[in-house]
């Protein structure tokens, strides 16, 4: 049988899960991100294009089912010198990974067997695939947004193939499985981006923040992250991992012992928040291109994110590093660089900024500097 070979064919890939569900649209998400479309409206007129993958039938009209496939991104340790800076499914690899490497590969292996057997695949349409796993039985949902595959955890990739082929559906478990008086990781996000149980402003995200906060995004997103943000982003550099570290149902994994993953202990061993900050091309390929694909394209968002998490360390040998990037041919890098002297403060960090002042053309920077003396 179809469904059942299709299943089989994702475990041997090395998917943990594989479910199937119809391809009805998704009318509660349509609604639930109408309603929020101020918090959302960077990811509705975003390229992803999420109403439109709501309703899979208006844009394949002969599509009949979804399959769902789990990767299980925790399968080994992270790196200690990584965790807290790089979320734990970036440092998995697989998250919106390209077709040359091994998780973009696997699903690519799982499209071209769909179509061996006979399905029409849609091509780049994108449906809530959290809420797409719930339909098709293999994730429930947790209090912080995420979904949980029973035995895993919330560190996984849903990864979703709407096909024109009528296959057997699995039950829904759309049901939301934290312990009931639980908020712990409502109580544990620093920015209260985390509201209510199931309600995220992503806008307050320090994820959002840390990648989404580009010119090139659509519905006004600018690089500004306020300060109030910066403040609590910590050592945060590509993703947050606060409210899934904190979760009841995510210990069993996050205490287990596992196996050490040898490409990331060899990126571990050498990567430093500074060499992020004054960033080569070298270490760019080799060590920062490698985890953080995703969504950042431009060096100077790398740049201002390490800033941020130098200065939010308090810690004043990084006032030479920082001193090197004022320098910076780039204004951003620049102006977030003054914000993490004046985090710092002290006499040297306020002669750093005020010879950078006296220098600095941009009114960006200019602002930055001058608001960093203040603090300094």
């Amino acid at each position: 049988m179809l469904s059942e070979d299709i299943k089989d064919f994702g475990l041997d890939l090395g998917y943990s899960r594989v479910g199937i569900t119809t391809a009805d649209s998704f009318p509660s998400y349509i609604e639930e991100l109408k309603a929020r479309y101020e918090m959302y409206a960077w990811y509705i007129e975003g390229s992803f294009q999420p109403l439109k993958g709501a309703e899979p039938r208006i844009i394949m009209p002969s599509a009949k089912s979804i399959i769902v496939a789990v990767y299980d991104g925790s399968k080994e340790s992270f790196p200690e010198k990584l965790v807290g800076k790089i979320g734990r499914l970036y440092q998995s690899r697989c998250y919106l990974a390209p077709r040359h490497r091994i998780n973009g590969a696997r699903r690519q292996l799982m499209r071209d067997f769909l179509e061996r057997n006979g399905c029409e695949v849609a091509q780049r349409l994108v449906v809530p695939e959290r809420l797409t796993a719930a339909r098709a039985g293999i994730v429930t949902y947790g209090k912080n947004t995420f979904a949980f595959a029973d035995g895993i955890g919330s560190f996984i990739l849903m990864t979703a193939f709407i096909v024109d082929a009528k296959l057997k559906y699995d039950e829904p478990t759309i049901d939301v499985e934290c312990p009931p008086k639980c908020t712990a990781c409502i109580d544990a996000c620093p920015t209260g981006a985390l509201y209510e149980p199931l309600k995220m402003n992503p806008r307050r995200c320090i994820a959002y923040n840390s990648f989404m906060t580009q010119d090139s995004l659509p519905a006004g997103t600018t690089t500004d992250i306020p300060p109030e943000i910066r403040d609590k982003m910590g050592t945060w550099i590509h993703g947050c991992d606060i409210c899934q570290e904190v979760c009841p149902r995510n210990q069993k994994r996050l205490k287990a012992k596992l196996p050490e993953n040898e490409f990331l202990a060899k990126v571990a061993k050498d990567f430093e928040l500074t060499k992020l900050l004054n960033l080569t091309d070298e270490f760019y390929t080799k060590r920062v291109q490698p985890l953080m694909y995703n969504y950042i394209r431009e060096k100077k968002y790398f740049q201002r994110n390490a800033a941020i998490a130098l200065g939010n360390t308090g810690d004043p040998t990084y006032i030479t590093d920082l001193a090197k990037a004022m320098q910076d041919p780039d204004e951003l890098v620049r102006g977030y660089s003054a914000w993490a002297l004046g985090k710092i403060g002290g006499s040297q960090a306020k002669r750093i900024l005020e010879a950078s002042l006296a220098r600095e053309t941009a009114e960006s920077a200019r602002k930055e500097i001058e608001a960093a003396l203040l603090t300094a």
